[in-house]
């Protein structure tokens, strides 16, 4: 087995929650009294732009939110966005306990928008763990595209068979499997400190 150089992950789900998911919509629908059908609607038509940056975030809120005359403002909104970003200390303290062994080149491969993205990173101290940072917002590409992972693999020159992903997601995992990387589904710190370890990763 080659020997691990790099270790790729995903931010969402893995060391932090995640930023507008499913969820975290549903909170804000029910915080602001939104229109849930035209909301999803609205947001399912700008997802992906707004994920890859082409829109902002003032854009995404136009066309999902301040369509309309609403009883609260836009900081109001978007301060309950940023407000839903929590962190997972343990996670966060396991990846920067790797990233100070000086052993692996740390870096992530994550879907989201650029300004909760770059709050995230300045928020939860990403800079002082990741090298690296394969963002579709600034990349303009998102899991599970293929190219996406080929890219981290072109930026940082690393065989495939050298580097590790770790994602809550079976079917970003596959396409990095796909490619010949080493994955890992995360279901908890221990979890994956024992998968890690499988792969002479400590």
């Amino acid at each position: 087995m080659a020997e691990i150089k790099a270790l790729f992950w995903d931010v969402g789900g893995v060391l932090l929650s995640n930023a507008w998911d499913h969820t975290q919509r549903e909170q804000a629908i029910e915080k602001f009294k939104l229109e849930r059908v035209e909301f999803a609607e609205r947001h399912e038509l700008v997802a992906s732009s707004f994920e890859r940056g082409k829109i902002t975030l003032d854009d995404y809120l136009d066309r999902t939110v301040f369509y309309r005359v609403r009883p609260f403002t836009r900081d109001e909104f978007k301060n309950y966005m940023y407000s839903l970003s929590l962190p997972d200390e343990g996670a966060l303290a396991f990846a920067k306990g790797l990233t100070d062994s000086g052993k692996y080149r740390m870096g992530t491969i994550n879907n989201e928008s650029r300004e909760l993205n770059s709050y995230r990173i300045e928020k939860f101290g990403l800079r002082a763990i990741f090298r690296v940072f394969i963002s579709s917002c600034f990349v303009g590409l998102r899991k599970p595209e293929e190219a996406i992972y080929r890219l981290a693999l072109d930026i940082t020159q690393q065989a495939p068979e050298s580097c590790c992903f770790i994602d809550d997601r079976a079917l970003n995992l596959e396409v990095a499997k796909r490619l010949g990387m080493h994955t890992i589904k995360m279901d908890g710190v221990e979890q994956l400190r024992g998968e890690l370890q499988k792969l002479d990763v400590t």
